[in-house]
Parts: C-alpha cells; structure tokens; sequence
C-alpha cells in the first residue's frame, strides 16, 4: 500500500474514531452541574471568576468561550460539552498515537505495509483507542465539567507532537512541533499539573532521535536532563518567577508609592522584551539549540502568564474569588496551594512525630501598601525519617488506621532537637512500607488500575479495604469468590448493582499482550510508553503521599497512567495477528489479509465488551440532582437569608446555581470550610447582587491569614454570661490581651432578641410568638478552651445579629461549636436559627413551622428527578439523598407534626409523596451498607402509616422492607473465613436483625400480633450473634 493512501485511509479512521468517541460522550453528559468540584467550575468559568488554588484560567478561558453561546440555563450543558469534546479529541489523537508506535514497530521488522499489515496497524489503532474511550476513569471524567478531561487532552497532543517531530526530526522547520510543545506545557499549568508529567518522555523520543550513541550511560543522563527540566518548571519558574514579581512590586508599592502589580507588571514586560532579543540574538549568530532554548522558555512564560487572569479577575472583586490573589504575593500563596499545607516526600515527619511550632511573617496588601504580619505557625517536626508514609496525625482515626500495620510497634532514637537530646518515635520501616504498598499503591492504584482493565465491583465509596464494596471484580466466579467471598446471594443493591462491570481480564490480557510485544519489538519506544505509564501512576502514588479515609475515589488522579496502557491494548492487537500467523504459517497476502481481519475482529470484542458493561453506570443524561438539591437548599430560605454551608458538595452546586442560573441571589451562601481564611471574611463584607453583607465588625488585621486562627477562651465573669456584643469588643480591643493573644472572656454569651424584628421579618410563626425567649445564650462546651477562627466570626455575625434577616445552618450546625444547635427550627434541607429553645437531631424535631414545610414539600421543592427509574443511581446520589440530606426524614419529621396535631389527612399526603418521589427501584428501603439512618426513617413511615388507619400501604411498604431485611441477614451473617470476624459484615448482620426488632415493636403497638409474632421467632432463631 503506498504511504500516500496509507495516510488518507489513517486520517479517514481517525475522524470516524473522533466520531463515535464524541458520539459516546455527547449521548452520555450530565445535562447540568455534577456533584464535587463541578459546580465551582462551572460557575467561575461562566463568569471568568477566580476558582480554587492552584487555579485553572486556561480551562476557565476555554468553558467561557463554549458557554458564551448558550443561554444561562443551558451553560453548564455547554461545559459539559466542552470536556466531552475534549476527551473525544484525547481518544483521537491517542488512535494517531497508537497508530505511530505500530507503523515503528512494522519498520523495525523491515515488513512492507501491505494491506494485511495496514488492517493490523489500523485496528490497532481503532482497539487500543475505543477501549480507552469506554475505560471507567476516563468516561466518568469525560461527561462533566471539571478539568480532567482537557488535561488528558493537552498530554494527548503533547506526547502526539513529540511524535510528529521524530517522524519529521531531519526536515526543516521540524523544531516547530517543540516549540508548540513548549507552548502546550505553558498553558497546561493553568489547567493542571499532571500534564508536565509526560516531559520525560519527551526528553527520550528527542535523546533517542538525536542520538549517535544510545548507552545505558547516556540513557541515564537523558533522564536526569528530563527530571531536571521538570522540575525547573515545578520548583523554580512556578514559584520564584511570581515571587521575583511580588518583591519588585514591593519596592514599586513600599517605596515608591506606586499602586499594587505595577512593579509585576513592569517586570513581566521587562522580562517579554529579553525573551524575545534572546531569540533574535540566537538566530542572528545562527546558535540553533540557544534559539529553541530560547524559544521553548518563551513559550512556556507566555502560556504561564495566563495567570495573569486570576490577579485580574480577583481584582474585579467576583463574587467567587477563591484565595484573592490580586497582588503577587498572594498569587505565590495561591499557585503553591499554601491553604491545604505539605505531604512530606522522601524525608518527612511520621504520624508519631511531635512538634514545636516556628513563626514566620509574610506580606500582605493592607491599607494601600504591603505589610509584613504575622503567618501561621509552621510545625518543626521531631523523629523525622526516610520515606515517610504514615505520617498524617489530623485525628486520632489516622492514628488508629496506621496502627492496623504498626500494631503498636515502632523504634526510638536518641537524636537532638533545640540543643536537647531527645528520644524519638518513629514507625518501624517495614511497617511503614507495608503501608506503602498495601494501602497507597495497592487500594489507591492497583484496584483502580483494575477497575479499568479487568472489572469492578460496585460504585460504593471504599475509604479502606474491605470485601463488599469498591473492589475490583472480574466476573470469573472462581477468582472473584477467592478474593472476595460468594455474594451471589447479597441484597439486590450490590449484587445488580449497574456499575458490576466484569471484563474477564480481556483488557487486561490484551494490554500485557501489547506491553511484552512492543519490548520486544520496539525497546525504545516500550521505554518511552513505559515511562509515560510509570510517571502517571506510580510516581503519582509516591508524589501524592495520601492519608488514609478520602473522602472520595481518587481514580481520576491516575487517567494519564491508563491512556498509557491503552496504547498497549492497541498493540496487543499486533501481539493476536503475530501470534496467529505464526500458528497458522500463511502463504499470500490474501491468506494474511484473511487473518488480520480475524484478529482484529477478535480484538475489537475487548472496547464492545467495556462499552456494553459500562454504559449503563455511565450514562448521565437526564440527571439534574445536583442542581435540584441546590435549588432545594436555596428555597429553604426566606428572604434575604444567611446559610451556612459546610463541604463541597453543600456549596459548589449553590454557588453554580446563584452564579450561572440566577437562582435566589438574595441568599448569602457562607462555607464554614473557608470562613476560616481572611479573603473569604473580606468578601462576606461585601454586597453581591441582592445579598447584603454580613454584620463582621472585627478589623482585618485581626482575621489575617495566620493570625488569631485558635482564640483563648478564658473564664473572666466566673461562668457568668456576658453579651456576645461585649465578648467581642473585648476581643477587638487592643489594650486587652491574654498572655500577649486576643481572647474571648467567657464561655456562656447572651445575644439579646429583638422581638418585634423578628415578627417583622418572619423569623418566628405567628403561632410560636409566645415561645419567644428574651435572649439566646449560646454556651460553649466546658471542654473547649480554644474557639476556631471560623467559630469567631458566627459569633461576631450573631453578636452583631438584629434579627432583620434569617440565619439558616445545614447538619445542625455542623462543627460550629458555639452552641447554636440549641437553637435551630428545623426547617427541611436546613435549619433556621431562631429565639425558641429546641433540642432537635437527625431523628428528631423539636421546634418545625408544619404548614411552611407542607407548602415546601408539596409545591415548591424539585424532587421529580429522584423519582425516574430509568436513570443510574450512583454512590455519590444515594448517599446525598438517603444519608447526608435524607429526604425520606424530611417528609417524616413534617408528617409526625401533623399527625401530633391530628390532621392525618395530611399526613397522608406527605407520606405518599415521600414514597412517591424515592422509589425502592432507586433508593432502597433497607440499603445498610450506607450506616445512615434511613432503615429506623422507613420503619417510622410504616408507623405512621398503622396510626393513621393506612394499613393497606403500610403493610406493602413493610414486605418489601422485611423482604430486603431478610436479604441483608441472610447475605451479611454468611460465615465468612475472608474477612476475619467470621462473617461476611458481623455489624451489617446485627443492623439488620435490630432493624426486625424495631419492626416488631412497631408492629405489636400497632395491633398487628401475628407478623409481630412471626418476626419474633425469625429474630429468636437467628439473633445469637448479637452483642458477641
């Protein structure tokens, strides 16, 4: 076949494989905001604010071109769209990719490219793509609005780029592709970081072109340039370039009197200028290695100067402007990720360590200048040690998780600390790498590596691990039950469970087929694919250095590691045809062509087989939870109301909706994660839209970041109760300090009550007037001596509180640890603090405006997406809705009201709207794996149902409960030698069976003997596991 049509044949595929992946894709995206960081991409993207660190306005750029065609409502499809977009163009270059390596490896044979040959290569090409296409991590990252996707893409076209040089390398001009490649890595820092991972090898595609003598020697010194210019970008221009900056914008401010970023930008300039006579000198004195030196510098400045747009943007004061970096010191802070502190690396404290802490200073913009104030302290560490794994000491549940592979062991040492000698502890180092292994690379890699290429178990969220939930599974019965018991018989929810994708090993063996093929075919360029899967997989691991118990899957973080071995699936095809025309000796082209086609067709199962499992877990059209539930949190609120919010998921899809749809700007959303932080206080000084500011009157110089971050509580009054007002102009005034530290002089603070604004503004119903307390007296538990810096500005927000304005909290406060839960009205998806004392809790209300929250429940909340059977019900969706916001307990805390009151009528009503909008089909009545309270919420349903003469339904609801119940203990007190308490889940089994003794009782309340009776017999027969 001659190369001419080769190629037309190759570029006709490669826009078919474009085709079909975005195809996938575009069918398969969430038609709005997803859960987790989307929500906040979505929204700084549709009005070019200032997201998390490190930043990302690259990506923000590009979502902002998508969305500038569509309408509001339509703009968080169009992100979508965008990373659909992105990672169909990642499947097509990955297929040119692939394509590459193919055609080396047939030239390196010396054949010919015949026809049987070019079917190979093609195949091998479409294979190795499509199986990408439909892997697990890469479709999930691909149909929603986060930076995962276009990050792929920039490796995709960087490693391609590199590729297309060596294919040109001694033609003119061909240094134009690393010129490109240079720009590429410059704008890929404004997206995301993992993209400089594939310099390396790059560094060896060019050292194995250009190279004269390839030796283990030069091999070596190729991959220390590599990790040398690697970590240039990562440790010298990322962070002292901006720091050059904020020092002569220092002198520019300080010194002479000019405004913030003036100096920075001059420098920037300044800098440009030399850039660019550096490339006219070079090429003028013909110095060719100096020129694209000069060039690729170049190129990477300009692409890093994107983040330009952050300090811009933050200027503007956006209503999301996360970490204010606009000025070029808090930029530093900013791109270094200095909010979310340091993983130790090769040398590092252990979680045994003791510390002393150090007090540094930092710059910050205050009052026209730069000011050198006072930053947190930073922890000296004692005991430190090589390779340090276990080393996070955030709470006493690390330390504990650690102590699984320490058990209680560890070594001293003697060793000096402040002139002292000290005896230290540190892990043993075994146990320490038993760790690495084990948890770090087997349960955060490997299983995820698996789920990709051999089959996963369920969606489930696995912090750590255990038998029934996140494993990997290959769907052979006999591997599968070795590993993880027999769960044939498990409750329907994890034994149907949509996201059991099995793939039998197929891709896995395919891919293995392909790695050995290419090392043996092909070294060089297995060492270039090599280090690829290395540098985006383990050495990510190692980089990362995770704690134990995330709080989600952390897969995606390993994407680039897969599309490595997806370029080993598509030489696995290779490895098949070899194989077969060795077995088989064929004569002519024809008989060649005949098996090429064989090949490929057996192969092409392997990406069928993926996309017919994972279709189904995938699919995410349709769904709008994410959005309903912050429509949900925002219409709980009155007008003009204050909610307080606590994680990600609580705040990101609010902030989308405010931001991007419009939704209830009148309501101030306050992230108690970020209310800690000096930026994040300054902005709730301001008004934004209809939101008025917040009621802070403590001076900044008294929130600064580092300062005042834990504030002494210290009994001044003898346990008296003093106004909250005072507490607080104690704590501002200047002149009075505890040992040298602001503090607050009591733990019982009295917030009086203006009643009549709190008639005026519809704090209270009407018909609760007369439980209205004169004041609110908030008591900090006896046990706290120090108050968060988040703590203290609730409290100054309610010392300065006129009741002019409702005050919701989400999860009873939360960690807010002031007192507040004593005074909280459930009001459905959040709480309202209000003058009436009330004891509510998740299981209980106390004090509940009935008819508001009939009027919500009924008309005004959006539950009818949760009630759509045909829709994936993932994890993260049944745990939003059944565990953290459950909205079974919603409708069951109002209908108790009523049924109090006697109005069953209306009981009725909300009961069988509850059943209505969560279904069995979608939220299972009895799912106890989740440990939440909703199985104790679906039994107080069937109460109710008895007590208000609806027997009928109580009676259905009950059987399908009892039914899955039975499931649960049958499944989970299995004996079990594999998970070493003897059964398959002992707590699971005990849930379920107290479950049954809950039903009983309620069942023999409510006159109903006979099942009572029947459940006690099952209960006396099978309950002699509990209390063991």
């Amino acid at each position: 076949m001659q190369f001419k049509r080769f190629k037309f044949i190759n570029n006709i595929i490669a826009l078919v494989v474009l085709f079909a992946a975005s195809l996938v894709y575009l069918l398969t995206i969430e038609p709005t905001t997803s859960f987790w960081d989307c929500g906040e991409f979505i929204a700084s993207s549709y009005k070019l604010e200032v997201g998390h660190p490190p930043g990302n306005p690259m990506f923000q750029l590009i979502a902002r071109f998508f969305t500038m065609f569509v309408s509001a409502d339509n703009a968080a499809m169009a992100v979508n769209v965008m990373s659909a977009m992105c990672s169909a163009f990642t499947i097509f270059f990955l297929y040119l990719t692939i394509v590459h390596f193919a055609r080396r490896i047939n030239e390196r044979r010396g054949k010919t490219l015949s026809k049987s040959s070019a079917i190979v290569v093609f195949a091998s090409g479409v294979i190795g793509a499509m199986a990408y296409c439909f892997s697990d991590t890469f479709w999930f990252s691909a149909v929603e609005g986060e930076v995962y996707a276009m990050s792929s893409l920039v490796t995709a076209i960087v490693f391609w780029a590199m590729l297309k040089w060596e294919e040109q390398a001694d033609e003119p001009y061909a240094n134009r592709w690393i010129v490109l490649i240079a720009l590429l890595m410059g704008l890929s820092i404004g997206i995301h970081l993992l993209n400089l991972l594939a310099i390396p090898p790059l560094v060896f595609i060019y050292y194995f072109k250009k190279s004269k003598n390839i030796s283990l020697k030069n091999s070596l010194i190729a991959l220390v340039i590599s990790v040398v210019i690697l970590a240039a970008i990562l440790f010298v221009i990322m962070p002292y370039l901006p720091k050059v900056a904020a020092y002569i914008d220092l002198f520019f401010v300080n010194v002479l009197g000019a405004g913030y970023n003036l100096g920075a930008a001059i420098l920037m300039l300044l800098l440009f200028v030399l850039c660019f006579w550096l490339i006219h000198i070079t090429a003028m004195k013909n110095k060719p290695m100096l020129n694209l030196a000069s060039l690729c510098f170049t190129m990477i400045l300009i692409g890093y100067s994107v983040f330009a747009v952050c300090i811009i943007r933050s200027s503007a004061n956006t209503p999301t402007n996360e970490y204010q970096p606009d000025n070029p010191f808090t930029l530093v802070r900013y791109i270094g990720r200095e909010q979310y502190g340091k993983n130790p690396l090769l040398y590092g404290q252990s979680y045994l360590s003791d510390r002393t802490l150090e007090v540094s200073e930092y710059y910050t913009p205050l009052n026209g200048k730069y000011a050198k104030v006072q930053a947190p302290p930073e922890p000296k560490w004692e005991g430190k040690m090589f390779f340090p794994r276990m080393w996070y000491a955030g709470n006493t549940s690390y330390a504990e998780f650690y102590e699984q592979y320490s058990r209680g062991r560890y070594t001293t040492s003697r060793e000096m600390v402040d002139g002292e000698m000290k005896v230290v502890k540190k892990p043993r180092f075994i146990d320490n790498i038993n760790f690495f292994l084990d948890f770090q690379v087997n349960w955060m890699y490997v299983r995820y590596f698996m789920w990709n290429f051999v089959g996963r178990q369920n969606d489930f969220h696995a912090p750590y691990e255990n038998n029934l939930k996140g494993n990997w599974e290959s769907g052979i019965k006999f591997i599968d039950e070795a590993r993880l018991g027999d769960q044939s018989e498990a409750p329907d929810y994890l034994r149907n469970n949509k996201a059991k994708n099995h793939y039998y090993f197929l891709p896995l063996l395919l891919g293995l087929f392909g790695l050995f093929y290419q090392v043996n075919r092909d070294g060089r360029n297995s060492w270039i694919t090599f280090l690829l899967f290395i540098l985006t997989g383990f050495a990510i691991v190692v980089y990362l250095n995770q704690p134990p118990l995330q709080v989600r899957e952390r897969d995606y973080a390993y994407a680039g590691s897969f599309y490595a071995f997806g370029i080993w699936i598509g030489l696995g095809v290779m490895a098949i045809n070899d194989f077969i025309e060795r077995y088989l000796k064929p004569k002519g082209e024809k008989s060649k062509i005949v098996i090429a086609t064989v090949a490929a067709l057996l192969c092409l199962s392997v990406p069928v087989l993926m996309g017919t499992e994972n279709w189904d877990d995938h699919d995410r059209s349709g769904r709008y939870t994410a959005r309903d539930i912050a429509y949900n949190y925002l219409n709980t609120c009155d007008e003009n109301a204050i909610i307080v919010t606590h994680g990600d998921n609580d705040t990101f899809p609010l902030w989308y909706i405010q931001e991007v749809e419009g939704v209830r700007t009148d309501v101030r959303v306050v992230n108690t994660s970020l209310l800690a932080t000096d930026w994040y206080i300054d902005q709730m000084k301001y008004k934004v839209y209809e939101s008025d500011p917040l009621p802070i009157s403590i001076e900044r110089e008294q929130y600064l970041y580092g300062t005042n971050d834990w504030v002494p509580v210290i009994e001044s009054f003898e346990g008296k109760a003093i106004l909250a007002k005072d507490a607080i102009e104690l704590f501002k005034n200047k002149d009075v300090k505890f040992q040298g530290y602001d503090f607050i002089p009591s733990k019982n603070l009295i917030i009086p009550v203006n009643k009549e604004n709190v008639k005026k503004y519809n704090i209270v119903a009407e018909e609760d007037y007369d439980k209205i307390e004169d004041y609110v007296l908030l008591q900090i538990p006896e046990n706290e001596d120090y108050m968060s810096k988040t703590d203290l500005i609730v409290l100054d927000i309610l010392a300065n509180y006129e009741w002019d304005r409702p005050i919701y909290f989400l999860s009873l406060g939360g960690d807010i640890n002031i007192g507040v839960d004593k005074w909280l009205q459930y009001s459905g998806y959040a709480s309202k603090f209000v003058p009436i004392r009330s004891e509510s809790n998740v299981l209980q209300a106390t004090q509940i405006n009935e008819d508001e929250m009939y009027d919500k429940l009924m008309n005004v909340y959006r539950f009818d997406n949760l009630k759509e059977t045909d829709l994936f019900w993932d994890y993260q969706n049944i745990y939003s809705f059944v565990g953290v916001m459950p909205v079974r307990s919603i409708f069951l805390m109002v209908a108790e009201e009523f049924y109090k009151n006697g109005e069953s009528d209306k009981v009725k009503e909300l009961l069988d709207r509850c059943i209505e909008v969560m279904p069995n089909e979608n939220f299972p009545y009895n799912i106890s794996i989740l440990g939440s309270t909703n199985e104790y919420v679906m039994l107080d349903i069937i109460d109710l149902y008895l007590k208000i003469g609806e027997k009928e339904k109580a009676i259905e609801i009950l059987d399908i409960f009892i039914r899955e119940t039975l499931e649960g203990i049958n499944f989970f007190g299995t004996p079990s030698a594999i998970t070493g308490d003897g059964y398959v889940s002992r707590m699971d089994y005990q849930h379920n069976l107290m479950y049954l003794t809950y039903a009983q009782s309620i069942l023999e309340e409510n006159g109903e003997t006979e099942i009572a009776k029947a459940i006690e017999d099952f209960i006396s027969n099978n309950g002699t596991c509990l209390g063991k």
